[in-house]
């Protein structure tokens, strides 16, 4: 299951979003907003991120204007790796490396062809492990005030 957000600059692109998990058989549960009525993206990053760190959803896509404010209040829940991409590389290479559990888009700045492409590459790239296991190890202890 994956959990979806986004706010009013988020809207338009988040349709699109959706109807490529609907396409591609990928089950979701939206936690809006449904219109281009001005929002704030705080309250629904935060919803979003519980169900993924709480382990209701595998992964979540948040999209805002540029990405950043839904990445950034993301990032306040304890377990979550949201990143904000807007290429193929990030996107593909935030999986590998960063094991990153929700990825991040602007509508104001990446296309429906591109994000779909953006989150097919997210969905379907797993982790590596190895090295990279013991650096998210230490993002953990961070949240955990010891590092």
């Amino acid at each position: 299951m994956i959990a979806i957000g986004c706010d009013h600059g988020g809207f338009e692109l988040k349709k699109e979003v959706l109807a490529f998990l609907e396409a591609n058989g990928f089950e979701y549960k939206d936690f809006g907003t449904n219109s281009t009525d001005s929002v704030n993206y705080a309250p629904i990053a935060a919803k979003v991120a519980r169900a993924v760190a709480g382990g209701e959803c595998e992964k979540g896509i948040l999209i805002c204007g540029t990405g950043i404010g839904m990445s950034l209040a993301a990032n306040k829940v304890r377990g979550i790796r949201a990143a904000c991409c807007s290429d193929h590389f990030s996107a593909k290479y935030t999986r590998l490396h960063n094991d990153s559990n929700i990825l991040c888009m602007g509508g104001r700045v990446v296309g429906a062809g591109v994000a779909c492409e953006l989150v097919d590459l997210f969905l379907n790239t797993e982790f590596e492990g190895g090295r990279h296991a013991v650096r998210i190890e230490e993002i953990a202890k961070i949240e955990e005030g010891l590092l």
